[in-house]
């Protein structure tokens, strides 16, 4: 009887050492709504401002890692396709969020949507993807994956990319407006409708096309102890919760870096994307690894594709009510390192083997990327 009486007490206090976060993160919450303006006054002195930056960035990243570790045992215990609706949405959820924050605080930003954007795809593609197939090659001669589900992926990437980022640019004179409203309309609806088709090739009747020969799920989840239902649901959502409220705060840090020191405008598409992409590349990597390519496939590839397919039209809904002004047009430099990057992922996924060349070429974009932030 002890014993039986002793086990939910074991299971307590497990449970509230695996969620010190939580206690951490709604601590934090409580001294940045009490004392929010004495905090942010301080923000001149640049020791003061990094220390409240990496504070908040660092909570705020711990909450979207937590957010996407119980959004995973979800899809786990509900499988498809509501597991993978739920992963999809929790990150598009943590996106959205986030520029809507940085958009509405301070000086209105019209290219940080764009700039948000190109970051994720840049990171994925090249840094995410560069860093998978590096280590997996480094450790082993070559990876496989399915063919099939990795042209499936950049089938829908490539022409929603192109759609987003570079047609604005073509579509008007120049220093003419950018997409208009019927323009950016078509845009959300062919965006979300080719995601939708895409989700139900995932989980329907091509399912096959992202599990690899071995019989690798296309989730690849770890299994989790069994449990109630409901614990997930509301971790999930005190998570999420949480990282709405403190990205409010985040901006601040942020915009005084970009309006006030004058940092490129584009780094605060880039703390935003980084947010979002270090969950999915830290599972990404153990993947490879672990040498489960086609699971690191079905991560970066779907990461980015959500970001264009969700991520645009919600993010073009939320600037029509806000009244905030959205650029999606990348600039010259930008559009090349896009063409350029799809470019070689169609190349390096064509074989359905990678190795350690790919690899190396794909963090070469990515360096070449971050050195471009900050050119005169």
């Amino acid at each position: 009887m002890n014993s039986q009486l002793a086990l939910p007490q074991r299971k307590r206090l497990e449970l509230v050492r695996r969620e010190w976060l939580l206690a951490a993160s709604i601590a934090t919450s409580v001294v940045f709504y009490l004392f929010s303006d004495a905090i942010f006054g301080l923000l001149s002195n640049h020791l003061w401002l990094s220390a409240i930056f990496t504070w908040l960035f660092s909570i705020v990243l711990g909450c979207a890692l937590s957010v996407v570790r119980h959004a995973d045992h979800l899809a786990e215990r509900l499988g498809e396709p509501y597991g993978t609706l739920i992963l999809t949405l929790a990150i598009t959820s943590i996106e959205v969020m986030a520029i809507t924050a940085v958009m509405r605080h301070g000086e209105n930003n019209p290219t940080l949507v764009r700039d948000t954007l190109f970051a994720v795809v840049m990171i994925i593609l090249n840094g995410m993807v560069g860093l998978s197939l590096l280590v997996g090659g480094w450790r082993r001669h070559e990876q496989h994956h399915n063919l099939q589900g990795a042209n499936a992926y950049l089938g829908v990437i490539v022409p929603l990319a192109t759609l987003s980022m570079i047609m604005p640019n073509f579509t008007h004179p120049t220093n003419g407006p950018p997409y208009s409203t019927v323009q950016q309309t078509v845009l959300a609806f062919i965006s979300v409708g080719l995601y939708g088709v895409f989700l139900t090739l995932q989980t329907g009747r091509h399912k096959g096309f992202f599990i690899d020969d071995a019989g690798e799920a296309t989730g690849g989840h770890i299994k989790t102890a069994e449990g109630p239902l409901w614990l997930p649901i509301i971790l999930l959502v005190a998570y999420m919760a949480l990282v709405v409220f403190l990205v409010e705060h985040l901006a601040a840090p942020v915009d005084y870096f970009i309006e006030t020191l004058h940092a490129p405008a584009a780094l605060g598409g880039v703390i935003m994307a980084v947010l979002v992409a270090t969950p999915e590349a830290i599972s990404a990597v153990r993947a490879s690894v672990a040498n489960h390519l086609q699971r690191s496939v079905n991560i970066f590839l779907g990461s980015v594709l959500s970001t264009i397919g969700l991520t645009v039209p919600a993010m073009l809904v939320i600037s029509h009510l806000t009244g905030h002004h959205v650029v999606l047009g990348l600039e010259r430099t930008d559009t090349v390192m896009l063409v350029l990057t799809l470019a070689l992922s169609i190349i390096t996924f064509a074989s359905g083997r990678t190795h350690l060349m790919q690899g190396a070429v794909h963090l070469v974009l990515f360096v070449a990327y971050v050195l471009l932030i900050f050119e005169v």
